[in-house]
């Protein structure tokens, strides 16, 4: 287990100062069973926010079962500039608000690196306030404002994952979830709406034990109306990754496609220091044509220190550039897919 404070810059928080904690272990001794990791922060923000996110991935004896979760909370005063990709950073505004988010999943394994199963997903946001808007009539009041909103449903899950780390995946691995998810006012949600998840990712060995990564995470509303804030946008999967080049929440629609590559390198010959190049582009439907219309391309480079050895952890740092004069820094833990 390693623990260490946390100094970050990103456009999204502004300096973000706390402390953060990975562990890395394994539940049985059996050859084939993968490193189970555990994540978990405390941030404060240059702009007023406060976050503590948990992540998990578990994997019981010869990888029988996997058992995620994804737990947050945050008050965070965020911008939003309304749908689609013809926005500018004219239309930017602070939303303010709290959530906490609660998701589990118990997947089976089928065979192999196969997997399926279920799990549960809540989205809670309370004190929703929009704040100095830049006309009176926002995408958000259009769309549907509400000063809370709640989101609560099962997901149907099939999982292919052949990483032995999803930290630090390895050349020659492959990963690929797909997700089915039935929001119900049964379960306490607003409304019915129902969503479909794509993430594909591939890893490929390159020369002096080097990786080029693709990534392809998509979303796609297939009926009724998820909360505002709950549309995918960019940096909404799980570890908030999608779109470097632009902020948080800076592009949000019903329907999201997002692509990236990554060329992961050592400078150091013990691992101490890493770089990576990367690329990405994303699309998210417009509000009234529901159609993908602009793509939204950017491009960065960034540094890798070891943080776990154990678990070949890395703290990474990276810069991008996006169209528009969009750009900023970007902090993780772990790599970025």
């Amino acid at each position: 287990m390693s623990t260490g404070p946390i100094l970050e810059y990103t456009v999204s928080t502004g300096f973000t100062v706390g402390i953060s904690s990975s562990a890395s272990f394994l539940t049985s001794r059996h050859d084939s069973t993968k490193y189970s990791v555990l994540l978990g922060a405390i941030k404060f923000t240059q702009k007023s926010q406060f976050l503590i996110p948990i992540q998990s991935t578990v994997w019981t004896a010869g990888n029988k079962y996997n058992l995620l979760g994804d737990w947050h909370y945050i008050n965070f005063p965020q911008n939003t500039y309304g749908f689609g990709g013809y926005t500018t950073s004219a239309d930017g505004y602070i939303v303010d608000y709290k959530s906490i988010r609660l998701y589990e999943f118990v997947l089976r394994r089928v065979k192999n690196n196969l997997y399926a199963g279920l799990g549960y997903q809540l989205d809670y946001h309370w004190d929703i306030q929009q704040l100095n808007p830049p006309v009176q009539n926002t995408d958000f009041d259009i769309y549907g404002y509400s000063t809370t909103s709640l989101s609560s449903g099962l997901s149907l899950d099939i999982l292919y994952d052949s990483r032995k780390s999803s930290v630090s995946p390895e050349g020659g691995s492959f990963y690929c979830n797909l997700s089915f998810l039935q929001n119900s006012t049964l379960l306490g949600s607003n409304s019915h709406w129902n969503s479909l998840m794509i993430d594909i990712r591939k890893y490929f060995r390159m020369p002096g034990n080097n990786v080029f990564a693709l990534w392809s995470y998509n979303v796609f509303t297939l009926s009724g109306n998820p909360p505002y804030l709950d549309l995918p946008g960019t940096g909404t999967d799980t570890y908030n990754n999608t779109g470097r080049g632009y902020i948080y929440d800076r592009f949000i629609g019903k329907k999201m496609i997002d692509l990236e590559a990554e060329f992961r390198y050592h400078i150091t010959r013990n691992g101490l220091l890493g770089g990576v190049l990367f690329a990405n582009a994303e699309s998210l439907s417009e509000m009234t044509s529901n159609r993908f219309q602009v793509i939204s391309p950017a491009a960065g480079i960034g540094l890798r220190v070891k943080f776990n050895k154990f678990s070949n952890t890395n703290v990474g740092i990276d810069y991008a550039v996006g169209v528009h004069g969009s750009q900023g820094f970007y902090g993780n833990l772990g790599e970025v897919f």
